[in-house]
C-alpha cells in the first residue's frame, strides 16, 4: 500500500524576482511524497498563476489522487489520469523516484536514457533598470549564457547596458508575452545588434500565429514558451517557432517532458529546458531532459535566499548530477564529479 501525503512550501527568494507580469519575493511550491514503508519517493512542481493554478488548487488536484495512488499507481497510469500541469508533475517525479529507490536504480537507467552528466545553465537576470541589470550580470562572470528578462520599453537600454557589461557573454532574452506583433520588429532589431542568439515568448499565446508569416529562416531564433505546454503541442509550432522550452510544470512532469523533447527533435525544432522558480528538488528531473539541450536554464536554486538540504551543486555555471537522496536514487558519475571538482 502506497501512502499519499502533500504539502505547500514557501521559499524566500533572494531579493525579488522580477518578468513583464510582475515580480514576487518567494516560491510557493507544492510536494508530493510517496510512502510505501520502506522508501519514500518525492516530487516538486511550482503551480503558475498564468496557467490558473493555485498553490491551494494543485495541493487538492494532489491529494485527490490518494486512492488511486495506493492501489498501484504508476506513472504511465498517471498520464491519462490527470491533465498536463504542476500537479501531475509532482506525482509524475514522486512516482519515478519511488521506483528508483525501490529498484535501488536510477532514474536514468530505468527510463532507457544514456548515463547523463553536468549541464552548463544559464543564469537568469531579473527584470530591472539597465544599471542594475548590468551590474548584476557583470558580477556573474562565472556564467558564460545569461537569460535576460525584457518588457518592451527600455529593452534597448537594458540590452546595450549588459552587452557593455560582459561583451564575452551570450545572450538569450525572454519576453514573457510582452510584446505585440507591431512591436516585434523593433525587439528584433535591438536583439541582432546585442548579439542575442535566442528570443523566448515575445507575443502572448493568443497572437503568436503572426510568427507564421514572417520570412524564415530568422536571424534569430524564437523559441515557444507559454505556448507549447506537452508533446502534443510541438508539431502545431513549427510553422512559427525555431524552439520550444520544455518546463516540467508545464508538460505535467519528467513521463511527457521527455516526450516532448522527442516530439521537438522529430519536428525540426530546437530544445531548451527551463523550470519554475523552484528548489533542488524540482530541477533534479529537470537536468535529465537537459542532457543534450541547445539551452538549459535550470538557474533557480541560485535566486533562492536558501535551497533546500541536500541539493544539487552548482560549480559556476555547471550543473552537476544529484546526490542519491535528493532524487532519482542518483547517478553514476556524482561522486566522480564531486572528486574532480574538489
Amino acid at each position: 500500500m502506497t501512502e499519499l501525503n502533500a504539502r505547500i512550501e514557501r521559499w524566500p527568494i533572494a531579493g525579488s524576482f522580477r518578468i513583464s507580469r510582475g515580480s514576487k519575493t518567494e516560491a510557493v511550491v507544492v510536494v508530493a511524497e510517496l510512502r510505501d514503508g520502506e522508501h519514500t519517493g518525492r516530487g516538486e512542481c511550482t503551480p503558475y498563476a498564468r496557467y490558473g493554478e493555485t498553490p491551494e488548487g494543485v495541493l487538492a488536484d494532489v491529494l485527490a489522487v490518494a486512492p488511486v495512488v495506493g492501489r498501484g499507481l504508476e506513472a504511465a497510469d498517471l498520464q491519462s489520469a490527470m491533465p498536463p500541469g504542476a500537479a501531475r508533475n509532482a506525482l509524475d517525479c514522486a512516482l519515478w523516484d519511488l521506483k528508483a529507490k525501490r529498484a535501488a536504480t536510477p532514474v536514468w537507467k530505468l527510463a532507457g536514457l544514456a548515463e547523463p552528466g553536468p549541464v552548463v545553465t544559464a543564469f537568469t537576470l531579473s527584470l530591472d533598470t539597465p544599471d542594475a541589470m548590468a551590474a548584476k550580470a557583470s558580477a556573474l562572470a562565472k556564467f558564460p549564457l545569461l537569460k535576460l528578462k525584457l518588457a518592451g520599453e527600455g529593452d534597448a537600454e537594458r540590452l546595450a547596458a549588459v552587452r557593455g557589461a560582459r561583451p564575452d557573454a551570450r545572450l538569450i532574452v525572454d519576453a514573457n508575452e510582452g510584446f505585440r506583433p507591431e512591436t516585434l520588429p523593433g525587439l528584433l532589431d535591438i536583439c541582432e545588434a546585442a548579439g542575442v542568439e535566442l528570443i523566448e515568448q515575445p507575443l502572448p499565446q493568443a497572437e503568436d500565429w503572426s510568427l507564421s508569416l514572417a520570412p524564415r529562416p530568422r536571424s534569430i531564433p524564437i523559441c515557444a514558451d507559454e505556448s507549447a505546454h506537452c508533446a502534443g503541442d510541438v508539431a502545431g509550432l513549427a510553422d512559427r517557432y525555431d524552439a520550444v522550452n520544455i518546463k516540467l510544470d508545464k508538460a505535467g512532469g519528467l513521463t511527457e517532458a521527455l516526450k516532448m523533447r522527442t516530439a521537438a527533435r522529430d519536428a525540426g525544432l530546437k530544445v531548451m529546458v527551463g523550470c519554475m522558480i523552484g528548489t533542488s528538488l524540482a530541477m533534479a528531473p529537470a537536468a535529465l531532459v537537459a542532457q543534450g539541450a541547445d539551452w538549459t536554464d535550470l538557474d533557480a536554486p541560485l535566486l533562492l535566499a536558501k535551497d533546500r538540504d541536500g541539493g544539487l551543486t552548482y560549480d559556476g555555471a555547471r550543473l552537476l548530477p544529484a546526490e542519491a537522496s535528493m532524487w532519482g536514487s542518483g547517478w553514476a558519475r556524482a561522486e566522480r564529479h564531486r572528486r574532480e571538482r574538489s
